[in-house]
């Protein structure tokens, strides 16, 4: 059994999924459009190119789904509120590398710093609306 967060946007997820991939040294292993679905037909224009389906994969078992909401009638898009995906990074170096990517023209709600629990933990809401805690365990 696997949990795989799955994301929802605006109309943006190529954009935001192109992005993560950077921040996170990931690749995009999937990118289905309406446009090319069976169901095609009854897509509107507007929402042919719009993503129904991509996948993110970082490593062997990580994974990250997203897609456009709001492109077919009865999907309407809402925030991302009520989560936080959460990373554990090996290095406070890659710590900081991530942090500075995904918080790239979005908003820190906690700077990265040294806590009692990690050897550095930050979070932040990247310039998509997705809230991210990042953190580096202390050595064991």
């Amino acid at each position: 059994m696997k949990l795989v967060t799955y994301l929802n946007f605006d109309g943006n997820t190529e954009e935001a999924m192109t992005f993560y991939a950077g921040a996170l040294g990931a690749r995009i292993t999937a990118m289905m459009r309406f446009g090319d679905t069976p169901a095609a037909e009854h897509v509107p224009a507007d929402a042919q190119d719009k993503v129904m389906h991509a996948c993110l994969q970082l490593g062997d078992d990580m994974i990250l789904f997203a897609c456009d909401s709001g492109c077919v009638p009865g999907q309407e898009f809402r925030s991302h509120e009520g989560f936080s995906i959460a990373i554990s990074t090996p290095s406070i170096d890659e710590t900081e590398r991530v942090f500075a990517a995904l918080s790239a023209g979005g908003t820190v709600t906690m700077p990265l710093e040294k806590t009692f629990w990690a050897e550095r933990f930050g979070s932040l809401v990247d310039r998509f609306g997705v809230s991210w805690l990042i953190n580096c365990d202390l050595p064991t």
